[in-house]
Order: structure tokens, then sequence, then C-alpha cells
């Protein structure tokens, strides 16, 4: 029998429930599987991936007995599109379920969840308690024998199992509020190049050093009561985080530290065939995507793996070859709209971003809860930031960036304009626009309009983008791609697309003009069936001086209650000061969910509250 003590830095309140004792596990065939999941954290914050500031001695010990993966990417830099792809092992983007808290549907007939298939192979599967699968059409709890607080005894006399715990400690709002008086010294921090240095971002940075070392306790309890219980010989552990994160421009953000998480897996010694290096405390050097995770969870459970998921086993004896590049995608941000997408291998990142016009920083009502996000904006506004501080305030202008991981962790330096780079640059490009055919990405339409032209089919999202005949990706491709290289030489093209049938290349041709600041296009768009179409158009037309014609279009926009609401609230944010006169009209109407907290921050900025 295994034994090792855990220890405890923090008080943390009792999390564990059943009795704790010694019981003599049978020996299984197939491993029994604990999965430790905590919220929001990068490796940044995790010790033995190289920070000197950060203390989690429990993980740490973890990575020595296990296997630390030392190049773990999450798909999307956020909670529910992450998970919408851990419990489907598919993409996010290929199934419509990227928008953050947007409950699309997928075809449940057919697309089944990881742990459907670990009960068909006779596991017993409990989730305390996070689910959060951002899929509609199907509760979330419905696929787990236990959706509640772990149980022991059930786990004991239900050999082999597949239990999650869930950390909600490390979650970004543990980060929020107050910053005072906390355990770790804010001067024992290191910023990011993009943050100033303020007292409450140091603070901030030390309050959520805190909050991880608190998370590490609460691993250190689970991992020591797996040994009282008799059951760590027979377990698989692993630990990750859900996406990195959690300062401003971290979470929600295609960059290094919003996407690369740690992973470490501990396995017993009577399953040494799983080992992925031949003795523990190995760093692994694979590349290995959140996607790849269900089904090599499958794979070395002897369980189905079905042909609908996307990644590839990275442990067993199916593991498949390792992938040269993880791929990565953004979309809404609760109230906030973006569109982007990324590459990277083990050095470089490569970052496309479909909406250039909209700044990287903007203001979101829960990540304003935190004073680093608070004293960041109000040093930025002030004008005492360096460029580098101040540049993720303003709209992105760059439609490519491309980093290296290894000498700019803090991804900081562009890299795409540099010659040196040109052929990485269209290397992470090619690939790039190859895997989004592959995968069928969804976001080439905008959100209204996706879930708009799959409602009118009668189609989940899923369907509908694998009909060539409704959802023509490799055209919506070609026309985003003209768009974003703003050649005046487009123009032609562009004129062309705004007659299309299909209103997705209408939308691609509208924000072509948008990029060359074509006038006439505003005015050809105002009557535009899209409402995305229209709305491009009468901010085009604003920022062109034919302010009564634009600010006319977006208010009717609004007072019909639009299914492009929620982008016109955006655009108004972004016109700046243009949009002044709109604001009364704002006030006016009654809203909720993400559509209320844009109202509410246009209310505030335009002192209208």
């Amino acid at each position: 029998m295994l034994r090792r003590s855990f220890i405890k830095i923090a008080t943390a309140a009792t999390l564990l429930s059943g009795a704790t004792y010694m019981v003599s596990a049978q020996p299984e065939a197939r491993p029994n599987i604990l999965w430790l999941t905590s919220e929001d954290n990068s490796v940044d914050w995790v010790g033995c991936y190289g920070n000197p500031r950060a203390q989690t001695p429990n993980i740490d010990r973890l990575a020595a007995e296990g296997f630390q993966y030392m190049h773990c990417y999450a798909n999307a830099p956020v909670c529910a599109p992450s998970r919408s792809t851990w419990i489907t092992g598919m993409l996010a983007i290929s199934n419509g379920t990227h928008p953050m808290r947007s409950r699309n549907a997928v075809p449940h007939d057919r697309i089944k969840y990881y742990p459907d298939y670990l009960q068909e192979n006779g596991y017993y599967t409990g989730n305390d308690n996070k689910t959060d699968y951002n899929i509609g059409g199907r509760d979330d709890s419905d696929c787990w024998d236990n959706q509640g607080k772990v149980d022991w005894e059930a786990l004991k006399q239900k050999q082999p199992f597949f239990q999650i715990y869930n950390s909600y400690t490390s979650h970004e709002s543990r980060a929020q509020g107050d910053v005072e008086n906390t355990l770790h010294d804010p001067k024992n921090t290191q910023l990011r190049a993009y943050h100033p240095d303020l007292p409450d971002i140091r603070k901030n940075y030390a309050k959520y050093h805190d909050a991880m070392t608190r998370m590490d306790a609460e691993m250190g309890q689970w991992l020591q009561t797996l040994e009282e219980q008799g059951l760590a010989d027979n377990t698989i552990v692993i630990y990750c985080s859900d996406h990195g994160g959690v300062l401003p421009r971290s979470k929600r953000y295609l960059f290094q530290n919003g996407l690369h998480c740690p992973l470490i897996i501990r396995i017993p010694e009577k399953y040494k065939h799983l080992w992925p290096a031949e003795k523990t405390g190995s760093k692994i050097d694979r590349l290995v995507s959140f996607v790849d995770m269900p089904q090599t969870w499958l794979s070395i459970t002897g369980s189905k793996v079905p042909g609908h998921m996307q990644g590839h086993t990275f442990l067993g004896a199916a593991t498949e070859p390792e992938q040269e590049f993880h791929f990565a995608f953004r979309g809404r941000m609760d109230e906030r709209l973006d569109n982007a997408r990324a590459v990277c291998d083990k050095r470089f990142l490569y970052i496309r971003n479909y909406m250039p016009y909209a700044p990287w920083m903007q203001h979101l009502q829960y990540l304003w809860k935190m004073k680093a996000a608070q004293a960041w904006d109000a040093h930025v506004k002030a004008g005492k930031t360096s460029e580098v501080q101040a540049r993720f305030f303003a709209p992105k202008g760059w439609t490519e960036e491309l980093y290296d991981m290894q000498q700019d962790p803090d991804n900081v330096n562009n890299l795409v304009e540099n010659p040196e780079y040109a052929e990485i640059t269209s290397r992470m490009r090619t690939t790039l626009r190859a895997w989004q055919e592959q995968i069928h990405d969804t976001g080439l339409l905008p959100e209204s309009e996706m879930v708009k032209r799959a409602a009118d089919h009668n189609l989940t999202i899923h369907d509908m983008v694998r009909d060539p005949t409704l959802y023509n990706l490799p055209a919506l491709l070609d026309a985003a791609d003209l768009a974003l290289e703003k050649n005046p030489e487009n123009l032609p093209p562009f004129v062309n697309l705004l007659k299309s049938p299909d209103c997705g290349l209408r939308y691609w041709g509208i924000v072509g003009c948008f990029l060359l600041n074509h006038t006439e296009a505003g005015f050809q768009g105002l009557e535009d069936s899209s409402h995305e179409v229209r709305a491009m158009a009468a901010w085009l037309l604003v920022r062109n001086g034919h302010k009564k014609e634009g600010l006319d279009c977006l208010e009717s926009l609004l007072k019909e209650k639009s299914y492009a609401t929620l982008a016109v609230l955006n655009i108004l944010d972004w016109m700046g000061d243009d949009a002044s006169p709109l604001i009364p009209t704002v006030k006016a109407m009654k809203y909720t969910n993400d559509e209320e907290r844009m109202q509410e921050h246009l209310l505030q900025k335009f002192n209208a509250s």
C-alpha cells in the first residue's frame, strides 16, 4: 500500500463526505480514475511549472510521483466552451457551442457524452460537481451516476469508478473584491509586461497566490483521503485546470497564459504499462490538447472511443502519434463580442483576429469586479501607461499575431511583420485554415446568424454546418480572408459579395468595406435583410460623417428588438462619443442577461445611469 503525507498549508473547509478509514481494495483489471480539476489557473500559478513564488506543495508532490506534461493547452480560454469540448470529445467550435453561456443543442442521438461510454463499460461515474457544458437538449447531470458530493462508500463498492472533483477555490471570483491583508506578500510577485506596476495590481497577484495555495490544500486533502480509503493503489490521479488565467488579459484570451495549463497524471505501479516514461517524476514533452483528454480516458479504461471524437489518444496501448499543432478558438465572452482562432506548436503561437476593429480588453462586467482590471483601466485612461500596457484597450488593428512563446512568454512582441518569421507565419496560417475546414468551424457566421440559420432549417448547428448547401465554409473562409487583407484592390469583390444570397458572404463583404472605409457600401447595407450586415453598414456610415442615416438604422434595430441587439450594443460601445444620441433609447429598453449588462455599461460610460 502506497503511503504519502500531504501538506496542508491553508485551513480549508471540510470538503469530503463519508467516513475516512482504511479498507483492503481488491485488485481491479481496469483502473479507477480520480480527475481533480481546478478553475481558471494557467501553469504560471503552479510551483512545479517554474514559478518560485507559488506555494503549491501538494500539486508539486503529485508531479514528483507522476508525470508532468509540459505542453498541455486548452482549446478555449474560458470554462463553458472548454467543458463543452471535454464532455463531448468534440471541439465546441465544431458544434456551435463556443459562445459563452449559449446552450445550443447538439444531436444527442448521435453525440453521447464520454461518461455514457464509461458506464457502458461498467464504470461507476461521479462528478463533484461542476458541469457547465454549454449544451442544450440534455440536462448536464444526466450523464453521471452521482452528480454531487462524492460518495466514498459507493466508490469502494462499485469499482471501477471514474470520479471528478472540481475546485472552485481558484476561480476568477476568488480574485475579485478586496485585495488587502493577503498572506502572500504583494512585493513578492513578478508582474506581466503588460500590467502596470500599481499597488492594487500587485495585491491582486498576491490574492490569487493565496487562492492557489488554498486550492492546493484541497488537492492534498483529496489525495490523502484516497490513501485512507485504501484506493490509491488502484486509482489513476489526474490533475489539470479547466483553462488558463486568471488576471486581466489571460482568461478569455488566446494568448499563452489563457491556454497553457498544468496537466499531471499519477499512475500506480500496477498500471505501469500505461506510463508515458520509464520513471515517475518525468516531465513529458508531448503536446496535448484538451480535446485529447476524453478519448484518452476512454482508451485507458478499455471503453469504446466513438468516431465523432476529434482528439488523439496520448496514453496507453492505443497511443497515437503526437500532433505537431494545437488549435484554439474564442467567440463571444458573456456580453462582449469577439471572434479569433489560434494555432501553436511548442514554441510559436499564431492568432487570427476576425474582428480587428474591436479592442482586446473590452469592458466586461464580471472581469471588472477585479481590482486589477479597474486599476489598469484607470491608469490607461489617465495616460500613464507604456505603449504595451495601453495597447490592449485600443482596437486591435492586427488581423494576425505571431509570438515566440519561449522568448516572449507575455506575448507582447508581434512577429508577423518580421520577414525572418514570414515562413512560420505562412505555415501557421495555412495549417489553421486546413483545420477549420476539417472540423467544420461554425464561427464564420456572426453568432446570431448562426443560430437563426440553424433554427430556420430546424437543425442543430452541428448538422447545419455539415450541409454545404446551407453553410459553404470554404467560401466563407475565402471571403473572411479577403476582408482581413485590407487591400483596396479587393473592393470590387466586396461589392459583389454584398449581392450574394448568402447573408454570411454579405457580412464579410460589409466587413471588407468597413476595414477599407468604403462609404457607399454603408448605404447599400442599410436595407439588408441581415441585421448583422445592417448594423455594420450603419457603423460605417456614422464613422464617415453620415451620422443621421447610420444612427437611425441602429436605433431602429434597437427599438424592434433585433436578433442582433447584442451586436448593436457592442457597436455603440466601440463607436465612442458618436453613440451618445442613442443612449436615451438604450436607457428606455428592457433587457435581460448579456444585453442588460451591456446596457448598464453604456449608461455608466455616458453618465446616463
